[in-house]
């Protein structure tokens, strides 16, 4: 399975890279379908009030209502139904794939399970909504999906008649079939929203909104496709006759033709028993668990930072429980906790400077912790010969690193790129251990942590504490955001930072003033 999940990491990541090419990784696509989820979601929203001011509930005036709509007022009304057609496509297609891409990434086990399983009935979501509102067009497929979802319905035998004799003759049917379809169009997607909230509330800035560039070229598209192919309608339904020909949405309907073959209550174990699977993944197997942060509180004065650097909301703030003078103190929920170590990295008591006690952070990883990578760094580094000794640090769901060892270049596996305190940096540099520090880690903008490499870049320009001191020479630091298929070329970028440090001048840090010296005068 390990392998597959390999080779399927690498293809998405090699589409991945050619949208970073194309638009850059803050607007690739791929790292954004969620956002894009919301995105469309509220597109269908908007498009759909629109639309329910000029539809009418009667059995006719609801198919004359929307060829009104289409054929009239073709240029509002008409773009509005092919957008609210269209956003709707697109949300399955995003949704679709970012549930095989959480799966292929492996990320969806352990304490993420919460998010997989809660985004599992936004799938029975979404086609109940795109169902339903294809019944209230009334034209021939409406009919067909109108007959063919009663007949699977009453497969269940938990209604009092059959349902679908009511649409086996047209003196039957009437006006109250469309305000219940009305009702159901509008209630169901509120119940979507509230499930999509639930979805992402274990999530610490969690994208509901793609960024503005990528929103406003999606939206283009979708509206230059709404003038080139607009939706319409097919001709009206008529109960008095079996609809013959019909053209499905594949995106919705792909499963109608099957109902056709397959026993209805076959359908339901398949639809539901398949649902169960899914939504039973993270714990088929389960994952391995690895040991999750802990706090010492002899070293935390309840600062905050790694309650804000947590990607998982696994790090609350609560009322001391010690006798200190700090009001407050750091708790890891151990449930919630991934063991990437961010929450480590944004420690200030996380600092290799530390030589007259042992490095005990206010929050470490005990399988992984600062004292055993500052030892372990350090002799890694006094192994190191040449002028260009360079330390690479990187991330375990990244590039391959043993390739880089050799003479002059030394390579770190962290947890999660975001784990290493810029200290760390500053240490090894100003103290002369090495001549340079490299980064890499997963692709930027699709850090498996969610924000390991986002966190490390902003603290390496001053941006988010636990800052980079100034002192530290900015032209001896490199990073590489390799991810999984750019081994080749993190060799390569090693290799060039290498050259370029050659040339650099010997660092020298700063030397204080002593206390209360002045500035000296001028002659």
């Amino acid at each position: 399975m390990s392998g597959l999940r390999t080779v399927a990491k690498a293809a998405f990541e090699s589409v991945e890279n050619f949208f970073d090419r194309a638009f850059g990784p803050e607007l690739n696509p791929m790292h954004q379908l969620g956002a894009l989820g919301w995105f469309f979601y509220w597109i269908v929203i908007v498009s759909g009030v629109y639309l329910y001011i000029f539809f009418d509930t009667g059995i006719h005036q609801a198919y004359e209502s929307l060829e009104y709509i289409t054929n009239v007022q073709w240029y509002a009304a008409g773009v509005m139904r092919s957008l609210h057609r269209y956003a709707s496509d697109a949300l399955i297609i995003v949704m679709i794939l970012h549930l095989v891409r959480e799966f292929v990434m492996d990320r969806y086990r352990g304490a993420r399970w919460f998010s997989w399983f809660t985004g599992v009935p936004l799938l029975w979501f979404v086609f109940a909504c795109g169902i339903t509102g294809y019944w209230m067009v009334w034209d021939v497929l409406a009919q067909y999906i109108a007959i063919t979802t009663t007949e699977w319905l009453d497969t269940l035998g938990i209604f009092g008649e059959t349902i679908a004799r009511n649409f086996l003759n047209p003196d039957i049917l009437s006006g109250r079939f469309f305000t219940l379809m009305v009702f159901i169009h509008i209630a169901v997607p509120l119940f979507l929203l509230l499930a999509m909230w639930i979805h992402i509330q274990r999530q610490n800035y969690a994208k509901v909104n793609p960024p503005k560039g990528l929103a406003i070229g999606t939206l283009g598209m979708l509206l230059v496709l709404s003038f080139i192919k607009p939706a319409v309608s097919q001709p009206p339904a008529d109960l008095s006759i079996v609809p013959a020909v019909i053209d499905l949405d594949w995106f919705y309907l792909a499963a109608y033709p099957l109902l056709d073959i397959i026993p209805g209550l076959t359908m339901w174990a398949i639809a539901v028993g398949g649902s169960l699977l899914l939504a039973l993944l993270p714990w088929l197997p389960p994952r391995r668990r690895e040991a999750a942060a802990v706090v010492d509180l002899d070293n935390c004065n309840g600062c905050g930072r790694c309650v804000d650097d947590c990607p998982f909301t696994a790090v609350i703030l609560q009322q001391r429980t010690d006798d200190t003078a700090f009001s407050e103190e750091a708790i890891v929920n151990s449930s919630l906790c991934t063991s990437c170590g961010i929450c480590v990295g944004a420690c200030p008591t996380s600092t290799p400077f530390r030589r007259t006690s042992e490095l005990v952070p206010g929050i470490d990883l005990p399988d992984q912790g600062m004292q055993a990578l500052r030892d372990d760094v350090l002799a890694a580094a006094a192994k190191l010969s040449g002028e260009t000794r360079v330390i690479v640090f990187g991330c375990k769901n990244g590039p391959d690193l043993q390739r880089l060892n050799g003479p002059a270049v030394a390579a770190m596996e962290l947890q999660c790129i975001g784990m290493l305190p810029p200290s760390f940096v500053d240490f090894l540099i100003t103290r002369h251990h090495v001549d340079g520090i490299f980064l890499t880690g997963c692709t930027l903008g699709d850090c498996h942590n969610r924000l390991g490499n986002k966190w490390t870049e902003q603290r390496l320009a001053g941006e988010r504490d636990p800052y980079l001191r100034e002192r530290v020479p900015r032209e001896r630091i490199g990073k590489f955001w390799a991810g999984l298929t750019h081994n080749k070329r993190l060799s390569q970028e090693v290799a060039a930072f290498q050259e370029r440090i050659k040339g650099l001048p010997p660092y020298h840090r700063p030397s204080r003033k002593p206390s209360g010296q002045q500035p000296a005068e001028s002659s």
